[in-house]
C-alpha cells in the first residue's frame, strides 16, 4: 500500500524512472553514463528549492500577498493584482509562486462570496505563473537547465525571453480587468506580519548567491556548501521538505535524453523534427511529455537553443501535463467545495490555447527564435 501511494503521489518520478529504466536495456550502463548528469544544474536547483523553502518559512509570500491587496482597490485592479504570481514566478519559479497565490486567492474570492469566478481566475494565475517563468534563467527548471547546458550568458538569454515576457504581460492584464464583477463588494485584508526578518535578511542574502552562481560568478559547489551548510545550522528541518523527488526526476530525465541520443534510429528522428522547425517541435513535446523533461531530452540534438528556449517556455501553455506547475492549480482547485472539473478543463484549455496561438504567432512575425 505504502508502495501504490508513493507511486500516486509521485507520478512524474514514476514515469521518469520507467523510463530510464527501459532505455537502459536498450543502451546497457557503462562509463558514458557519468557524462549524462548535469551536476552544476543539480546542485543550482537544490539551492534554490533551499532558498525557497526559507522564504516561505518566514512568511514572506503570504506578506507580499496580504500587503498588497490591503489597500484598498476596486474589482478590476484586485483582478490585476491576483495573477501576482506572474512576477513572484520570476525569482521563485512557477510552481512555488501557485502554491503561494492559489489557495490565498480562493480563500478571498470565498470571503467575497464570488465563487463563480474561482475557474477564470485560477486559470489565468497558472497562465501568469507559467509565463512569468520564462522572463529569467530561475523562473523555472527548463531555463534553469538549458542556460547551463548551452553555457548562455545574461546578453544571450535576456534579449530572446524579455519580448514574449511582455507580450504576455499585456495579454494577461487586458484578460483579467474583467473577470471579477464591477459592483464586487471587496472585504478589508489585513497582512500577516513578517516572521523573524533576521532569518528573511539571511535567506535573502543566499538567495542572491544563487543568482551569481547562475551568472557563473561564483562556483556551484561552494554555493551548495554554504547553503545547504547555512540550513543545517539555522532551520534543519527545511532540509527534510526539498522536493528531492524533483532531482531525482531530472537524473532520469539525464538518462532517458543520453540513452536516446545513442540509438541511431531515435537520433536521426529527433534530429529531422528539429531541423523542421526547432520551435515547433519544443512546443509539441511539452504537450505530451511536459516542458521540462523536453528541454532536456531536446538539447542533446540541436545547437539551435534560442527556438528551443523559447520552444519549451511557450510549451508550458496547452495541456495541463505540458507544465507541471499546471497540476498544481488543478489539484487545489478539485479539492475545493464545488468543484466542476469539466469547466475547468474547458476554459483551461481554450485560454491556453488562444495565448499559444498568440504567443506563436509573436515569435513569427518578431523573428525573436530566427
Amino acid at each position: 500500500m505504502r508502495l501504490l501511494a508513493f507511486f500516486k503521489r509521485e507520478v512524474v518520478l514514476t514515469v521518469a524512472a520507467l523510463c530510464a529504466l527501459a532505455t537502459m536495456v536498450l543502451v546497457p550502463p557503462d562509463a558514458a553514463y557519468l557524462g549524462y548528469i548535469d551536476l552544476r544544474v543539480l546542485c543550482l536547483l537544490l539551492c534554490l528549492m533551499a532558498v525557497v523553502a526559507g522564504f516561505q518559512s518566514c512568511g514572506a509570500f503570504r506578506w507580499l500577498a496580504g500587503h498588497l491587496l490591503s489597500r484598498g482597490t476596486g474589482p478590476r485592479a484586485l483582478a490585476v493584482i491576483l495573477v501576482l504570481p506572474f512576477f513572484c514566478s520570476m525569482a521563485v519559479t512557477n510552481d512555488v509562486a501557485l502554491i503561494t497565490f492559489a489557495p490565498f486567492a480562493l480563500l478571498l474570492l470565498d470571503q467575497m462570496d464570488c465563487r463563480a469566478a474561482a475557474v477564470p481566475l485560477l486559470v489565468l494565475q497558472t497562465i501568469a505563473a507559467n509565463l512569468g517563468s520564462m522572463a529569467t534563467p530561475v523562473g523555472n527548471p527548463q531555463n534553469l537547465y538549458l542556460y547551463g547546458a548551452y553555457g548562455l550568458s545574461a546578453g544571450d538569454f535576456f534579449p530572446v525571453v524579455l519580448p514574449l515576457a511582455g507580450i504576455s504581460l499585456a495579454c494577461l492584464t487586458a484578460t483579467a480587468l474583467p473577470v471579477l464583477p464591477r459592483d464586487l463588494q471587496i472585504p478589508p485584508v489585513h497582512p500577516q506580519p513578517l516572521r523573524q526578518p533576521g532569518k528573511l535578511a539571511l535567506y535573502g542574502a543566499l538567495f542572491l548567491l544563487c543568482l551569481l552562481t547562475v551568472f557563473r560568478i561564483l562556483p556551484y559547489g561552494l554555493l551548495t556548501v554554504l547553503v545547504l551548510g547555512t540550513l543545517a545550522a539555522v532551520e534543519p528541518a527545511l532540509l527534510r521538505k526539498l522536493d528531492v523527488s524533483l532531482l531525482c526526476t531530472f537524473i532520469c530525465f539525464f538518462v532517458v535524453s543520453g540513452n536516446l541520443g545513442r540509438l541511431p534510429a531515435v537520433h536521426g528522428f529527433l534530429q529531422s523534427l528539429l531541423e523542421r522547425s526547432t520551435l515547433l517541435t519544443g512546443v509539441l513535446t511539452s504537450q505530451i511529455i511536459s516542458n521540462v523533461p523536453a528541454a532536456v531530452l531536446l538539447s542533446g540534438f540541436t545547437d539551435n537553443w534560442r527556438e528551443l528556449l523559447l520552444g519549451v517556455d511557450i510549451g508550458g501553455l496547452g495541456t495541463p501535463v505540458a507544465s507541471l506547475a499546471s497540476l498544481i492549480t488543478l489539484k487545489l482547485y478539485l479539492r475545493s467545495p464545488g468543484a466542476r472539473p469539466a469547466r475547468y478543463l474547458a476554459v483551461f484549455t481554450a485560454w491556453n490555447a488562444a495565448l499559444l496561438a498568440v504567443l506563436l504567432a509573436a515569435v513569427w512575425l518578431t523573428s525573436v527564435g530566427a
